[in-house]
């Protein structure tokens, strides 16, 4: 079994304007990860659709790219730096864990048909701050 959590994520990212009026977007911390748009509106939704595809695919939790400081990311006069938020899905497969809990509190649980796992997972979830 698989379980998708997902969790926000935020990288600084520059936004350059073009001499026709659009603008281009690049992230310092994702090498590579590039996208543009013809308003500032249009280059944002695109750079939080780039910058989650960007990290699907090659990255877990625990090796995501370390996120810079935006106050030491230098530009020119046509550029701006600004975070990016979106959601960074977990997808991991599913272990088995063993745990104890005051035997009255199962048999209400078990009275009440409760999922154990699912909730423990949402518990987890709650707990961490995380989106299931």
């Amino acid at each position: 079994r698989v379980i998708t959590v997902s969790m926000k994520i935020m990288y600084p990212a520059i936004f350059h304007a073009e001499a026709d009026g659009g603008f281009w977007v690049e992230f310092p911390d994702l090498p590579g990860c590039s996208t543009q748009g013809d308003t500032e509106t249009e280059v944002y939704a695109n750079a939080v659709e780039a910058m989650e595809l960007y990290l699907q695919d090659d990255y877990t939790i625990d090796t995501l790219p370390k996120v810079s400081a935006a106050s030491k990311i230098e530009t020119d006069n046509h550029s701006f730096v600004s975070f990016v938020c979106g959601e960074f899905k977990v997808n991991e497969k599913a272990i088995k864990k063993t745990l104890t809990l005051p035997a009255w509190l199962n048999v209400q649980a078990e009275k009440a048909g409760v999922n154990f796992s699912q909730t423990l997972q949402e518990a987890l979830c709650k707990k961490l701050n995380l989106v299931m």
